[in-house]
């Protein structure tokens, strides 16, 4: 049975560990010759990916105050056993505790998803995150960052959100695509007091509220924040849909349509979630981010059959 008191975050190993050389092999010479590089090399322990110190951040969540299993990281890989077998190798090199995990031999892992009990995904294959996103449950394609320093928040782990579209619906989204800002701000101002739906990270959101609400407000080890493009008089609407649903944010940035990535930096942020390529890629030269392709400005993005 799936424990639900606690957070359960599937990672795919490209974006646990930097496997970067191996898959080269694979583009240049195939499946074969990508097996007998991993067997060969299996004991030759893998360099940090790009969610590696998140990864450790929310591991170290188990063991503050009372210490109990606040949150499970699962791995879910295209490698087989044979070839995973590096994989798990690193992962005991690197003392992290994680036990559970599929290979899917070249098979999309997803589907495992949902029976794991998993309430975020972080992958590299853009397609197994947006049918991950389908099915409900948030996930994020993990981009390569320019910014490979520490995070100054050593001792908390910080976590950002964009508003519309990841934590919240892209209700309000659609009407600044299909109307304009001006008609956004009409619309947003007129529904200030209707709580917005929830996005696919909203039960995320809830989760880390949930481990917050264990410790006195100044010393919680997790700090979150929303920082979205909306700014006054759209504000009050985000404000009043976290208060209806009784979440806690630690910050708030309304931005009015500067660049994200310096403000992301200065609150810290061990990763930042937004689904918009274009803010993506301003975050992703200061913090780890990842891009949630969902809702109205990711109506194109493929998805592969289940």
């Amino acid at each position: 049975m799936v424990d639900k008191q606690k957070l359960v975050v599937a990672i795919s190993s490209r974006a646990l560990f930097d496997l970067q050389q191996s898959h080269q092999v694979y583009e240049d010479d195939g499946v074969e010759a990508y097996c007998d590089y991993q067997i060969k090399h299996e004991n030759e322990v893998l360099d940090p990916g790009v969610a590696f110190p998140l990864v450790k951040k929310l591991l170290r969540l188990n063991q503050l105050g009372e210490a109990r299993e606040r949150v499970e990281v699962i791995l879910l890989s295209r490698n087989s056993a044979d070839t995973g077998l590096r994989v798990f190798n690193s992962i005991q090199a690197h003392g992290l505790p994680i036990t559970r995990a599929a290979f899917t031999s070249g098979n999309s892992p997803f589907r495992y998803i949902e029976p794991f009990g998993a309430d975020l995904f972080l992958s590299s294959d853009p397609n197994d995150v947006a049918n991950t996103l389908e099915a409900g449950i948030a996930a994020a394609t993990m981009l390569s960052s320019n910014n490979t320093s520490d995070s100054p928040n050593e001792g908390k782990l910080c976590i950002a959100f964009d508003g519309d579209a990841v934590v919240f619906s892209d209700e309000a989204e659609q009407v600044f695509k299909q109307k304009g800002l001006i008609e956004f701000a009409k619309h947003e101002v007129a529904a200030a007091k209707k709580p917005l739906p929830g996005g696919p990270f909203r039960s995320m959101l809830a989760a880390l509220h949930n481990i917050q609400a264990e410790f006195p407000a100044d010393e919680s080890p997790i700090r979150t924040a929303i920082v979205t493009a909306r700014a006054a008089p759209a504000h009050e609407r985000v404000i009043r849909t976290l208060r209806a649903w009784n979440i806690r944010i630690d910050e708030a940035v309304f931005l009015g349509g500067l660049e994200k990535g310096s403000f992301l930096s200065t609150f810290g942020a061990d990763i930042f979630f937004d689904d918009q390529q274009g803010h993506c890629d301003s975050a992703r030269q200061h913090v780890p981010t990842g891009h949630v392709p969902h809702g109205v400005a990711n109506s194109k993005v493929v998805k592969i059959e289940k």
